[in-house]
């Protein structure tokens, strides 16, 4: 099972750079409870990136660069399938 609606989808950050972000993002419920991963403008976002985290959801930039900036999804997925969230916007200036 994985419902469709997300409990609570990532909202649009706007924060200074340097200054550390968090995408919050609660996934549909499911069984088996899904995971969650994150894309960046369609592209799947690594865990290699040592600023990035990725926990209980909430994807965390240590210090953002003009980089991160763009449009992120979250992604719930187990073995039924998998949902998308709304985009999110991350502004960095």
């Amino acid at each position: 099972v994985l419902r469709d609606d997300f409990r609570q989808p990532p909202g649009d950050v706007v924060v200074a750079a340097g200054e550390p972000a968090v995408l919050e993002c609660v996934p549909p419920r499911g069984h088996p409870e899904p995971s969650v991963s994150w894309k960046k403008n369609d592209a799947w976002l690594s865990d290699k990136d040592e600023r990035l985290t990725i926990r209980a959801g909430k994807l965390m930039l240590a210090s953002t660069r003009k980089s991160d900036a763009g449009t992120y999804v979250c992604v719930a997925t187990n073995v039924v399938g998998e949902r998308y969230s709304d985009p999110a916007e991350l502004v960095v200036f």
